[in-house]
C-alpha cells in the first residue's frame, strides 16, 4: 500500500540538484527561526537563514548545512533553493574554526559590518556544530 504521509522535496543548488526524494517531515533554518513541513502544509514561501536543513526521507534522514536561499511550498512539493548545501562529512572542521576566529577579528563599522561579522560568526559556528555530530 502507498504512503499518504509523503511530501515530495528538492534541494537545488547553483551546481547541481542535490537531494529528489519523498518525506515525510522537513526543518530548515528560515530568515527568522527553524520552520517545520509535514504533509497538507498550507503553500508558503520563505527566506532561508543559516543552519542544518533535515529531511526525514521514507529510506533515511537527510541532513546538510545551508547558507540562505529560498524554501517553497505549495501541493506537497518542497523546493529548497541555496547557494551551498554541503553535508556534515564534506564540512572541513578546521577551516571552519579558523573562519570563526577571522569573523570574531572583524570590526564593526556600521550596520552592514554589523550583520557581516554577525553571519560569518553564525555560519561559522553552525558548520563546527555539524561537523561533530557526523
Amino acid at each position: 500500500m502507498a504512503r499518504t504521509d509523503t511530501f515530495h522535496c528538492s534541494v537545488i543548488t547553483p551546481g547541481r540538484p542535490v537531494l529528489e526524494c519523498e518525506a515525510t517531515a522537513l526543518v530548515f533554518p528560515a530568515h527568522d527561526g527553524e520552520m517545520g513541513i509535514l504533509r497538507d502544509r498550507a503553500p508558503i514561501t520563505c527566506k532561508l537563514g543559516i543552519g542544518a536543513l533535515r529531511v526525514e526521507a521514507t529510506d533515511k534522514t537527510h541532513t546538510f548545512f545551508i547558507d540562505r536561499g529560498f524554501a517553497q511550498v505549495v501541493d506537497n512539493k518542497v523546493t529548497i533553493l541555496t547557494e551551498q548545501a554541503k553535508r556534515p562529512e564534506e564540512i572541513d572542521a578546521d577551516a571552519a574554526r579558523t573562519a570563526l576566529d577571522a569573523a570574531h577579528e572583524m570590526k564593526i563599522t556600521d550596520d552592514a559590518s554589523f550583520v557581516a561579522r554577525s553571519d560569518a560568526i553564525r555560519r561559522a559556528e553552525k558548520q563546527i556544530a555539524m561537523t561533530r555530530g557526523a
